[in-house]
């Protein structure tokens, strides 16, 4: 049987990316996505957000962190990762998070001279699904 693992998420930064090093000194950024929902109900239309974290590794984290801002829009293409640990205490503990493989940044509000969102992209984590391409991608 055949797994297929892939995230598309359009949003705003919660708060400005924070930047850190492995030990081996792999820049990694971490960051959170407000994704608003509107949807009507009844006569009311409503709003939900749900928010997620994003984890970003190499030279495209090294961008994000330096080029990104709290409230700045993005397009993450990733994948869907869980985490499991255990707290000092003995505590079991688990968080859901996006791998991000591409980051595009979106013109900021006001920006007319950005007509196109700046992509960073990291192509070892890229695997290529036979059969598809860039064309086959909505927006």
């Amino acid at each position: 049987m055949v797994s297929y693992n892939k995230v598309i998420l359009i949003g705003n930064l919660t708060k400005d990316p924070e930047i850190r090093y492995t030990p081996s000194g792999t820049p990694v950024a971490n960051f959170r996505l407000a994704v608003n929902h509107k949807y009507k109900q009844g006569d009311d239309l409503k709003e939900e957000v749900c928010y997620i974290d994003i984890v970003v590794f190499g030279k495209q984290a090294e961008n994000c962190g330096q080029f990104l801002n709290k409230g700045q829009s993005v397009i993450v293409d990733g994948r869907l990762q869980e985490r499991r640990w255990e707290t000092e205490d003995g505590q079991k503990r688990n968080k859901h998070e996006v791998v991000a493989q591409t980051v595009r940044f979106m013109p900021k509000r006001g920006d007319v001279a950005a007509s196109a969102p700046k992509t960073e992209t990291v192509s070892e984590d890229i695997e290529s699904v036979p059969g598809s391409s860039e064309a086959d991608v909505p927006f």
